[in-house]
């Protein structure tokens, strides 16, 4: 199984080192044996998955896009009929192109808070070279 360091965790799932190492101390993150210490990737995608739930509870929006990035618009940068929005949701930055109707009426601006529903037919996955 694979293993994850604690710095390599905490930038997967959006969060410090510190907070990592809290959720170990607090037992919501189990570690391996290993100095230093390694958390399995079973117990890591758990608890991405369960962020993900608390941050869709927290959420009064009920939708049947199942791909949702909750981040803060860090550019918005419109030119004549067309805008390109960018968020970014913990370590994923999302770029949305739509009309500038649309990111004039959604007042969008840097600093906003915005979630990005992302409805895809198709998804790439890539893995590291071993």
């Amino acid at each position: 199984m694979q293993t994850y360091r604690i710095a390599r965790a905490a930038r997967l799932l959006g969060v410090s080192d510190d907070t990592v190492r809290r959720w170990i101390d607090h037992g919501l993150l189990p570690v391996t044996d290993a100095v230093p210490a390694e958390i399995p990737g079973d117990a890591l995608a758990a608890r991405a998955v369960a962020l993900a739930e608390e941050a869709k509870a927290a959420d009064d929006l009920l939708s049947s896009a199942r791909n949702r990035f909750i981040g803060i618009v860090t550019r918005v940068q419109i030119d004549g009929l067309m805008a390109q929005v960018d968020l970014q949701a913990g370590p994923h930055r999302v770029v949305s192109l739509m009309s500038a109707e649309a990111a004039r009426e959604l007042q969008l601006e840097v600093g906003s808070l915005a979630t990005a529903s992302v409805k895809a037919t198709q998804v790439v996955v890539e893995v590291p070279k071993v």
